[in-house]
């Protein structure tokens, strides 16, 4: 080769030593950006020049041309990656499930600095009181002002968990439209990539770092498979369900329950118009929701992954009470594994038996006993709680959602539903307790009493430990407690195998300081050996023409 011609073979080394030591550099600038790549450098020889071809050589005369920059690639494991997004969706399930019973009981525990237990411990208290003297009309008052005070901290309760519900009903919206801002920036990423490496010069790694990190965060949201394409482009499933292809997106919708304002997700594409009468449009979303919610949870099923339908999950799908705990096969359907309507269920249970069986000893005591102080003066019979108008609850809710038909208004009692009888508020002494006779009725106050003592009352079909209704509100907050036991156990083994696989993949694809500053060295002094390679080819140059210049 020439001298001339040797200069070039510097020149390669020279350029192809900047090029590396450029990305070295461009490492060490993004060790501390999340979801970065490191990128490594592969170098490969220039073609060859053959000078003669001898078939009785070992080999032919050739000269090398230099080195060059071959590819800047990233060094990933796709197994890491798979397993790392598979369990971060599976630790956020168990974290919003752990979170959302960690609220719960802190709603059912303290609500404005008062246990709701109090006003139970409180009415308990003051019918023992009224046994022992059932004419007072000091115990007569007291017992008023605790049913009182029981219903008022009975709805704040309820409210606590309806609200919370509706928090969590938000949520659902927040992850939905975060999946389709994710949907949407994936595809627009998967153009970029294409277009900027299909000409097999440059690869788009930044992009690239910037697609595996949407791929993370997606797959904390929901249960995702990918695949690359042979152009580079990613095609993604999020619930066996195309997200994104190369063609387009398909995003998903969110359906608003009219009557509880509830958003059911579901995949826009897939849903049936049905054009209404006054020119408006409604989609039939029976065929496409996003989740099946009857399926079992776990782990074996891949079920349980994603934080969109942990939230489903804990929210339910409508504001439940006591009619929710009367069936076994739909309590166990539709609302055991729903945290806010099981608790919702069981603590509206827990009112309702309180409330009937209180109104029950009077009426009974009114009919067969026929005690004439328990009777109005039209009649009817003394009730010591209430059912306000159908007009009135429906103005204030939906908690009870079968009709109340007449014959049945004394015994569905509920929470929304419930007030303490207005003329007892205003003349407690209107109870009496006094019999024909001019006696005391001790009987029907110890009956009140009884009511609270009897062991008769379980939280749910699935259990079958009884209980009293002293005690069943303690056991409400100590099922929350020990379920989330469980959840925390779950989502702590969670985190150890998300934070482990995490360790093992940025072992591959994170920036070691150390190692990038020996490759640095390396490329530095591989630049320095170039350019002294060139100052030699140089300096025979000059010597060749200063000898032919004499």
């Amino acid at each position: 080769m020439s001298l001339f011609g040797s200069l070039y073979t510097g020149a390669s080394g020279i350029q192809t030593g900047q090029n590396a030591l450029n990305t070295i550099a461009h490492n060490l600038a993004n060790a501390g950006t999340v979801g970065y790549t490191r990128q490594q450098i592969a170098l490969t020889d220039r073609n060859y020049n053959t000078l003669s071809v001898n078939p009785k050589a070992a080999a032919n005369k050739q000269v090398g041309l230099g080195v060059t920059y071959a590819e800047v690639r990233q060094v990933r494991d796709s197994f890491l990656d798979q397993t790392y997004r598979k369990e971060a969706g599976r630790s956020i399930f168990y974290e919003v499930s752990y979170n959302t019973l960690t609220e719960v009981e802190t709603l059912l525990g303290e609500l404005n600095g008062e246990s709701f237990s109090n006003s139970i411990k409180n009415m308990w208290e003051a019918v023992q009181e009224l046994s022992k003297e059932p004419a007072s009309s000091v115990t007569q008052g007291l017992l008023i002002q605790r049913c009182c005070q029981f219903v008022e901290q009975a709805n704040n309760v309820y409210s606590a968990l309806s609200n919370y519900q509706d928090n969590l009903n938000q949520q659902v919206k927040g992850y939905v439209d975060k999946i389709n801002s994710y949907a949407n920036r994936l595809y627009d990423l998967n153009n970029s990539i294409i277009k900027i490496e299909c000409g097999g010069v440059e690869k788009a790694n930044d992009l690239r770092d910037e697609r595996n990190q949407l791929l993370d965060e997606l797959g904390k949201l929901g249960n995702i498979t990918y695949a690359e394409d042979l152009d580079g482009g990613v095609s993604v499933k999020f619930e066996d369900h195309i997200l994104v292809n190369r063609a387009q997106t398909f995003e998903i919708g969110v359906d608003t329950d009219p009557d509880t304002g509830f958003y059911t997700p579901y995949w826009q594409l897939d849903a049936k118009k049905l054009p209404q009468e006054n020119g408006t449009v409604k989609y039939d979303i029976s065929n496409c929701k996003l989740y099946d919610m009857s399926r079992v949870i776990s782990t074996e099923c891949d079920t349980d992954v994603g934080g969109l339908k942990a939230t489903l999950l804990a929210r339910g799908d409508h504001r439940a009470n006591f009619t929710d705990l009367e069936d076994a096969t739909e309590y166990n359907e539709s609302i055991s594994s729903s945290i806010i309507m099981n608790v919702q269920a069981e603590f509206d249970n827990l009112i309702h038996n309180i409330v009937t069986q209180m109104n029950g000893v009077l009426e009974e005591a009114a009919v067969k006993e026929g005690a004439p102080y328990l009777r109005n003066e039209d009649g009817t019979i003394l009730q010591l709680f209430e059912r306000i108008s159908s007009d009135e609850y429906d103005a204030a809710g939906d908690l009870i959602r079968e009709d109340l038909s007449p014959g049945n208004e004394n015994t569905l009692f509920t929470i929304g539903n419930l007030v303490v009888n207005a003329d007892l508020i205003k003349e407690p002494t209107r109870l009496g307790f006094i019999k024909n006779d001019s006696k005391e009725d001790f009987a029907v106050a110890v009956a009140l009493q009884q009511v609270f003592e009897k062991k008769e009352y379980t939280l749910n079909p699935n259990v079958t430990t009884k209980s009293n209704l002293v005690d069943y509100y303690s056991n409400i907050v100590s099922q929350v407690a020990n379920t989330g036991s469980v959840f925390k156990s779950v989502y702590e083994n969670e985190q150890t195998t998300v934070a482990s696989t995490d360790n093992a993949r940025q072992q591959i694809v994170g920036v070691s300081d150390d190692e990038e500053l020996n490759n640095m060295i390396k490329f530095q002094n591989a630049y320095n050996a170039a350019s002294r390679y060139i100052n030699v080819i140089d300096e025979m140059l000059e010597h060749i023409l200063t000898t032919l210049g004499r």
